[in-house]
């Protein structure tokens, strides 16, 4: 039998046999677009990481001009005359300057630190921004509200797979980040209508509105809240220096029995005070095993704020706010020194004087005149130093820089002598710790201070008060 003509196929054809392999090819791909996102998506993430560096490094570099500015007297000496605000803020050389660089390089951006030529400080008035290298040439406003802003850039960070791409505009350059910020220090002394302030961490030592420097005129208007005395030392306020002593009789423990019904001025190297209420809060003690005064606690809560940061108690400018309150069951003068050794252990004061291992200012560390613009220097007991700071660097922050209330006496003439009342503050003093004396000679119990700055605030100050580490606030006042 012949076989047929046509012969059937024994089995079915499969359908798209010429689909083989394409499986492999499309995971592949896959593969491929994956790993190009992820590439795109850790370089994406490192810019972003390196942006957000760069705006933490231009806000403290920011922060640090204008605690430059706050802490060196410019805001008491509104009209320059000490004609030392190019020192300050006047360019490059200048102090605030110089500061606000080092901060920005300290803080690294993708793991290095930016160029000096990368960093640019500007200052300026207010709501008018920042614009000029030099705040001498600002005149008179610049004092009332300073402005400081820091620019910063960060080139050539490493990215690879987004090179290619063109996603970024403006706000990136190719592998470059920068960042502005802008900070300012708030004096309410020449603020309209006046601004309350609250300071943190103020000392329980109310004074009197009394300057011994100057025949017992006042530190300001009590209306007004106007520094009466401004500019620097000999004729103005900022750079006095005098002893800060308790209006108690001495070997009286356990209350302050006072030497006259109120705390005065003794031109022109005295200045009396009374202690304030302290109640029994957490407060951040000092702790130095090295010096003696930090184991030489009498009254508790008294001794704890000075030493410490007394954050609960709140002073602020007015008509008896809640902390404003003399509290005379207190005696932080002799026998038992609660001031003189709280001060001690808090500015890491081995023993009595200048120079014993707590900071200074400049040209220290012997005892005063002491040069303005003021220039603060590490001691060689100073907790910086533990981490890694040389002793006699220069310094922006210190523990010897306190703030006291100033108290009306015109308001409040006589203070209670058998237990607490309440006071009118009108403005705060901000000085700088230079020794204190906790021996128990008739001449020992005094704190000998530097006034490095003042801010009044009236009698009648309204509004929402503006809050911060000093008597002149500082704070960002861009977005983050």
């Amino acid at each position: 039998m012949l076989p047929p003509l046509i012969r059937r196929p024994r089995g079915r054809i499969e359908p798209r046999s010429d689909e083989r392999g394409f499986t492999m090819a499309f995971v592949a791909m896959t593969m491929a677009a994956i790993i190009c996102m992820a590439a795109l998506s850790i370089d994406i993430g490192t810019l972003y990481e390196a942006k957000a560096e760069a705006q933490r490094s231009a806000d403290a570099a920011a922060l640090t001009a204008a605690r430059v500015i706050s802490i060196s007297g410019i805001t008491g000496d509104p009209t320059n005359s000490s004609g030392s605000w190019a020192t300050i803020c006047g360019g490059s050389a200048s102090a605030a300057t110089q500061a606000a660089t080092t901060v920005a390089q300290q803080n690294l951006i993708g793991g290095i630190a930016v160029p000096t030529t990368s960093v640019t400080v500007k200052y300026g008035v207010g709501s008018a921004g920042a614009t000029n290298a030099d705040c001498s040439t600002l005149g008179v406003n610049f004092a009332i509200n300073p402005v400081v802003a820091v620019s910063l850039q960060r080139s050539n960070l490493p990215v690879f797979f987004a090179r290619i791409f063109s996603l970024f505009g403006s706000r990136y350059s190719g592998t470059s980040v920068s960042a502005t910020a802008t900070a300012e220090a708030f004096n309410p002394s020449d603020s309209s209508p006046m601004v309350s302030v609250q300071p943190r961490c103020v000392k329980p030592w109310f004074v009197p509105n009394q300057d011994p420097a100057h025949g017992s005129a006042s530190f300001v208007d009590r209306n007004t809240g106007q520094i009466t005395k401004q500019g620097v030392s000999t004729t103005g306020v900022i750079g006095e220096t005098f002893n800060l002593v308790p209006d108690c009789q001495t070997n009286h423990r356990g209350r302050c029995h006072l030497i006259s019904t109120a705390p005065a001025a003794t031109p022109p190297s005295t200045l009396q005070y009374v202690p304030g209420e302290v109640p029994a809060t957490s407060v951040a003690i000092a702790s130095n095993g090295t010096i003696g005064a930090c184991s030489q606690v009498q009254n508790a809560d008294y001794w704890n704020a000075v030493a410490g940061c007394d954050q609960t108690t709140v002073y602020s400018c007015g008509a008896n706010p809640p902390g404003n309150i003399v509290n005379l069951a207190n005696n932080p003068g002799r026998p038992d020194n609660d001031s003189a050794n709280a001060v001690q252990c808090l500015t890491n004061e081995s023993t009595s004087g200048v120079g014993n291992g707590q900071d200074y200012l400049a040209p220290g560390p012997s005892a005063g005149p002491y040069t303005f613009p003021f220039q603060i220097l590490a001691g060689s007991k100073s907790a910086l130093v533990s981490t890694g700071i040389a002793s006699t660097s220069q310094i922006s922050n210190s523990p010897s820089i306190v703030s006291l209330p100033i108290y009306d006496n015109v308001a409040n003439p006589t203070i209670n002598g058998f237990g607490t009342t309440a006071v009118t503050v009108v403005g705060f003093l901000q000085v700088f710790i230079n020794s204190a004396d906790n021996t128990t000679s008739s001449t020992g119990g005094y704190i000998n201070v530097t006034v490095m700055n003042v801010a009044g605030c009236g009698n009648s100050a309204s509004g929402t008060a503006v809050t911060g580490t000093s008597p002149v606030p500082i704070r960002l006042i861009t977005p983050p």
